[in-house]
């Protein structure tokens, strides 16, 4: 069996129907006809049934929308985070006519796109002026505004996550004031608007920092975790952007590395098409099936490397770097300091082993740059990701909780779009400029009209 990187992701399958509605929101309902659609994120494990969900045309009617509505304005985007950040029962406020991009420069590689632009979308318009973005994460599925103001990342020890490439931005605040922000023009606002969870206002566009267009090679390998640990360094250094997707239960991870190449392409994989859902499957069913039977579970997991090989792939930037996740799951992630990463996966994968814990996702462990950035989870170091799956269908809350605290324990900084249970009065101790960014959000919007219940537990000490 012939497998690529979308490949091993991939699981065909699908979300059953959203549950009932609980009874003050059927009663809401009944009592206001236009809440008649749910809305519901990526995973399922967020909804909500707004009073309004609006999508402006124009920057003149958002403007006047906010200044109309009342109650809690969430900004949302393409449903991605798995943190409650967009839930509200009043207004759900859509960017999807601010799209595409606006601008670009050939000699500076900068290029403006509005927020609601999909990160799909983007690498192709990139490269098609001869541009490409420096980094990007292995999911496209965001809208650049909330890959930004979640601080989303892909992996390698020189490059940052996309808020620290964002030069520019415009900012519709909770008075209706328009913000042009970079680091000259409102820099406290700017600096403080690149990693913000929409609790500032509504960004209606952003400029961002490339760099020439160019092409990746993908190498894929599946060998023993402790071995790939014990040569992280060598790993990390030699390799533009590197990871590893590490198979519980199991002794193997599958190692990715991705480096620059003047090479030509290699044919296309058609990613609706791509044929690896069986080895997902496998995983899958030996779970299941095999549970019960944790050794023999761990002796077949092990020897499935022998029934995969990984094809060397070459490609334009965006399409290496971006996969289909079509297998949906509820996500943790912490990003620990850079050097304490080995350490802390090896005490997760002992307590998942010690305690049979009940997960079949790989882990995924990733590199990111520091930046100077007040609330990005990598201000100030450099950090090592590491994310924490459970498969949609299975209850993520026992896995989480018996993981959480060895992130707590080397110091650990959530990520703002995964679950995590961390209220204001611990993350503040996390973050060197909390105080900064607290000051900012006050200051542009006083009577907390951008905060639902989640954002004012998060940054409301």
């Amino acid at each position: 069996m012939s497998l690529n990187r979308r490949q091993f992701l991939q699981y065909a399958g699908a979300l059953g129907a959203l549950g009932a509605l609980g009874s003050q929101a059927a009663l809401a309902q009944v009592l206001n006809p236009q809440r008649m659609q749910p809305w519901r994120n990526w995973s399922g494990v967020q909804t909500c049934l707004p009073a309004h969900q609006i999508t402006p045309k124009s920057l003149d009617e958002l403007v006047s929308v906010i200044a109309q509505s009342t109650g809690t304005i969430r900004p949302v985007g393409a449903g991605h985070s798995f943190s409650p950040l967009v839930p509200t029962d009043d207004t759900l406020l859509s960017l999807g006519y601010f799209g595409g991009m606006l601008s670009h420069d050939s000699e500076t590689h900068q290029a403006e796109f509005g927020a609601g632009t999909s990160m799909a979308l983007m690498g192709m318009a990139l490269n098609d002026v001869g541009q490409g973005f420096i980094n990007m994460a292995d999911i496209d599925h965001q809208t650049l505004g909330g890959a930004v103001a979640t601080s989303t990342h892909g992996t390698g020890i020189n490059y940052g996550s996309y808020s620290s490439y964002v030069t520019g931005l415009q900012l519709v605040t909770a008075g209706g004031e328009v913000l042009d922000c970079d680091a000259t023009r409102n820099p406290e606002v700017f600096n403080a608007a690149r990693v913000s969870m929409g609790a500032l206002g509504v960004i209606t566009k952003l400029s961002m920092q490339n760099r020439p267009g160019y092409r990746l090679r993908e190498t894929m390998r599946v060998a023993k975790t402790e071995d790939l640990l014990a040569d992280i360094d060598k790993h990390v250094s030699e390799n533009q952007h590197w990871e590893m997707l590490v198979i519980t239960h199991s002794d193997y991870a599958l190692a990715i590395a991705l480096n620059e190449t003047e090479e030509p392409a290699t044919p296309a994989v058609n990613k609706a098409e791509s044929g690896g859902n069986e080895f997902v499957t496998l995983l899958e069913k030996l779970d299941k099936y095999g549970s019960d039977f944790p050794s023999a579970r761990r002796f077949l997991l092990n020897n499935l490397r022998h029934f995969a090989t990984f094809d060397e792939r070459i490609g334009e930037s965006y399409e290496i770097y971006s996969n289909i996740r079509s297998v949906r799951f509820n996500e943790m992630e912490y990003s620990v300091p850079a050097e304490h990463g080995p350490a802390c996966l090896r005490e997760i994968l002992q307590l998942i082993e010690r305690n049979d814990l009940p997960t079949w996702f790989p882990l995924e462990y990733r590199y990111v740059q520091a930046d100077d950035v007040p609330l990005s989870m990598f201000q100030g170091r450099d950090s090592c990701a590491i994310s924490v799956h459970q498969h949609y269908s299975m209850d993520y809350h026992n896995l989480f909780a018996a993981i959480e605290p060895i992130f707590w324990k080397y110091d650990g900084r959530p990520h703002w779009g995964k679950l995590h249970t961390l209220n204001a009065r611990h993350l503040e101790k996390l973050y060197p400029q909390w105080r900064e960014f607290t000051r900012v959000r006050e200051s542009l919007d006083p009577q907390g009209r951008f905060l639902n219940a989640h954002l004012r537990s998060i940054l409301s000490a």
